[in-house]
């Protein structure tokens, strides 16, 4: 069993007052993502990506999502749309070659950051990490992202200079201490 095959779909009320439906993300979410990637603003891609990125390939976006279902989890919040559903925020962690340690990535779309939608997918993730019985939690953030470095240490992360680049930090969290 995957670990996305353990995570239920739950609708949730965000601080705003819109509500999403928390879900895990499926094989077939490719044109999903790349409709919330058009809707990014050069500024949220650039601290995501950490670099500047104006389109994604669909099969490399498609490689990404097989990777993350077969070796981590990923959790996607969704609204209603006119052709369906639009993806509005997403958060993933990769399990690499340490098996007690994950990397997590987070993307929410421009009109949905500062309502909370951050913050609660982080916590579900950290929670399906310690689940999982994972150890250890990590990210790469620009050093200039200061919403996601306030983010990570509100839930417990530590951070710290990235040796290899000074221009990014690395957020890290003992999944087994506590936090989130």
């Amino acid at each position: 069993m995957t670990v996305s095959a353990q995570i239920e779909p739950v609708e949730v009320t965000l601080r705003n007052g819109r509500s999403v439906q928390l879900r895990a993300l499926q094989s077939t979410d490719t044109d999903e993502l790349l409709q919330a990637f058009a809707r990014l603003s050069a500024n949220t891609r650039y601290m995501r990506f950490m670099r500047a990125v104006a389109h994604l390939d669909p099969a490399n976006v498609r490689s990404a999502i097989e990777r993350v279902l077969e070796h981590g989890l990923s959790i996607v919040a969704t609204v209603s749309a006119d052709d369906g559903i639009d993806i509005v925020g997403g958060v993933s962690f990769v399990v690499g070659a340490d098996p007690q340690t994950c990397e997590f990535a987070i993307t929410i779309v421009d009109g949905w950051q500062g309502c909370g939608l951050g913050g609660l997918l982080m916590r579900r993730l950290i929670e399906a990490a310690r689940q999982r019985g994972l150890r250890t939690m990590e990210g790469f953030v620009l050093a200039t992202n200061q919403p996601m470095l306030d983010l990570a240490k509100s839930l417990g992360f530590h951070s710290r200079p990235d040796a290899d680049d000074y221009t990014t930090r690395v957020v890290r969290l003992d999944l087994q201490a506590g936090g989130a």
